[in-house]
């Protein structure tokens, strides 16, 4: 199907800024003192999506959750014992970079692609990949597009200064697919267009096309097609120069990642600190080793850290399993997946 034939195409609509962030800018100066202006600030500044089910979104007594959320709890109790010690700052597509690297945030876990372009240009650096994802299209269930290459003619909702928009342009290309490129900043509000009908496709990643989906009130009115046009290894992100902060940002990720392959939850960390005599559980729960001093925290930050957030399966299964979304390549290594943890020794 042709969606040209379905509508007369008008002029592009573009809402929103088209340009994508400043390469050329560079990481704040203070960037290598990070962990310490956390600790003597005493609350960590973590730069999360205005809203998007099951990563980042406030609840209705205005209370962060979402699988990035954890990832900012997990890093403030590692820090201070304490989850709640997180000044959550709410950042566009458009906005979060500079606000990484103008230091008014410490860490970006939210849903951001690792890029080289942004690992270099805009001095950024990608501790851990916490979800391996990929992009796709979600279309309204009474168009009857059962594919994405049907899409030739259509208009397609994309947020700006994303790679999103840059592989929409790639495969389009590719595949010679003519769009019309519907360009709104917010995600809310292109959510809104898309639901409106101002554009017959929307495109973003696979989980936030998932998470739309299942905010819907009819979710099966909507279709997310079958193509995947794009890896999108996503991360939590931090300054160049900053590794004494980065360290603690990845072994965070590698804590969540090794506590589910070895069995360890929130409910038996206790147990499993106290008892379990495998030599990499005891050096990684505090009891041999010293490996907390060496990441400049107390021994015992992974128990307290496990006892918070529970690990990367946990969490998985509370947030994003209810939206539908499968591990698919974000399962352990020994279940056929890319999680990996790196060794505790």
């Amino acid at each position: 199907m042709r969606l040209a034939t379905l509508r007369a195409l008008g002029a592009a609509v573009m809402v929103g800024a088209m340009a994508l962030p400043a390469f050329a800018q560079q990481p704040a100066p203070a960037a290598a003192a990070t962990f310490d202006a956390i600790k003597a600030r005493g609350t960590l500044s973590c730069g999360v999506n205005t809203g998007l089910a099951g990563f980042a979104q406030p609840d209705s007594q205005g209370v962060w959750r979402g699988f990035d959320v954890e990832y900012c709890r997990a890093l403030a109790v590692a820090l201070f014992n304490d989850a709640s010690k997180v000044r959550y700052v709410p950042t566009t597509a458009q906005n979060r970079f500079t606000a990484l690297q103008s230091g008014e945030i410490d860490v970006l876990p939210r849903n951001t692609t690792a890029t080289l372009s942004r690992d270099t240009s805009l001095g950024l650096d990608f501790p851990a990949i916490n979800f391996y994802d990929g992009q796709g299209f979600m279309v309204k269930a009474s168009l009857g597009v059962k594919s994405a290459k049907e899409l030739d003619g259509a208009t397609v909702c994309v947020q700006p200064g994303t790679t999103t928009e840059q592989n929409l342009t790639d495969w389009a290309r590719a595949n010679n697919v003519k769009f019309t490129p519907v360009i709104i900043e917010r995600m809310e509000e292109l959510v809104s267009a898309y639901v409106a009908g101002r554009c017959d496709a929307y495109t973003t990643d696979i989980s936030g096309l998932a998470s739309t989906r299942s905010a819907q009130p009819k979710p099966d009115d909507h279709v997310i097609l079958p193509e995947v046009i794009s890896k999108e290894p996503l991360g939590p992100a931090v300054r160049h120069g900053d590794q004494r902060w980065a360290d603690l940002v990845r072994w965070t990720h590698n804590l969540m990642l090794a506590a589910e392959e070895f069995g360890i939850t929130t409910a038996n960390v206790d147990k499993a600190a106290a008892d379990d005599q495998r030599p990499e559980v005891q050096r990684m729960l505090g009891k041999t080793g010293g490996l907390g001093a060496m990441l400049g925290v107390d021994n015992l930050w992974a128990v307290r850290v496990i006892k918070a957030t529970g690990n990367y399966g946990e969490i998985f299964e509370r947030h994003l399993k209810p939206l539908g979304i499968q591990r698919g390549p974000n399962a352990q290594w020994t279940n056929g997946g890319l999680q990996y943890s790196f060794p505790f020794r």
